[in-house]
């Protein structure tokens, strides 16, 4: 396999589990299932607070980069961490083949605890959205290099209509302008390039002044340390998505607490 072709390879495997998904429950199945669903709970409100800089806290197994991050890995465990460790919101991870996550780790998290959950997967067809609203997210992930504009729109106003929010994620330039033409308030700048993997730090500086003032810019991948954090608070950045740092670490509420500055 290329280094370049990690996020094709990722959207192949995708393809073909979503084939599969479709035949075991169907679209109009999804959607009669809907009915008597909790409530949305509002993640962007959870994570836009004045003069402070919020924590969206990942669980996650593992990475195409770095294989398992985490072996002693319980969803319902590190989300109960999390949230005794102040987290304002919840990124679960659930794509299963590179990631190693699962669709159910969103059920068990959001049963488990009140805040408010994002999903993070290789989201580009409307089935998954439906899907996502069934398992219990709260704001699913879109990726803009995946999709093209109207493609994005499509997914917004799915998302919209079943009261789920987006954020809605670019790396480049170009991306951002696609994210900035939709209607979306939520905005996620990663500083990993999904097709290479490799991460760099200079992209939320680059892209972040680019960002009109009224979007909620959430900054991913490659913030590991409280001056990493300090650094994004001073520039804007209402929250940071993070992961990583906090799987590999033995001591889970310790690290929340060290990076975050709390």
């Amino acid at each position: 396999m290329k280094k370049n072709d990690i996020l094709k390879e990722i959207v192949l495997k995708k393809k073909e589990r979503l084939a599969a998904a479709k035949q075991n429950l169907p679209e109009e199945a999804i959607k009669a299932l809907m009915q008597g669903l909790a409530p949305v709970r509002p993640f962007m409100k959870a994570i836009n607070k004045p003069n402070t800089i919020s924590l969206v806290a990942e669980i996650k197994k593992a990475s195409p980069s770095q294989g398992v991050i985490r072996h002693d890995f319980d969803p319902v465990g590190i989300a109960r961490i999390y949230k005794e460790a102040g987290a304002q919101a919840l990124s679960v991870l659930t794509e299963e083949d590179f990631f190693q996550g699962s669709p159910a780790f969103i059920q068990e998290v959001r049963a488990a605890v009140d805040l408010p959950v994002l999903r993070k997967d290789f989201i580009f067809e409307p089935y998954q959205v439906y899907e996502s609203r069934l398992l219990g997210a709260d704001a699913i992930l879109l990726i803009a290099d995946l999709l093209a504009k109207d493609a994005l729109a499509e997914l917004l106003r799915i998302a919209s209509g079943l009261g789920l929010e987006c954020l809605v994620e670019a790396h480049t330039e170009k991306d951002l302008k696609k994210v900035l033409s939709l209607k979306g308030q939520l905005v996620g700048i990663n500083n990993r390039d999904l097709h290479t993997l490799e991460v760099d730090p200079k992209t939320i500086e680059r892209l972040f002044i680019l960002a009109p003032k009224d979007k909620v810019v959430v900054a991913e991948s490659g913030i590991k340390s409280a001056s990493d954090v300090l650094f994004l608070k001073i520039l804007g950045v209402k929250a940071v998505l993070i992961g990583q740092a906090f799987m590999e670490s033995a001591d889970i509420k310790q690290k929340v607490e060290d990076v975050m500055g709390w």
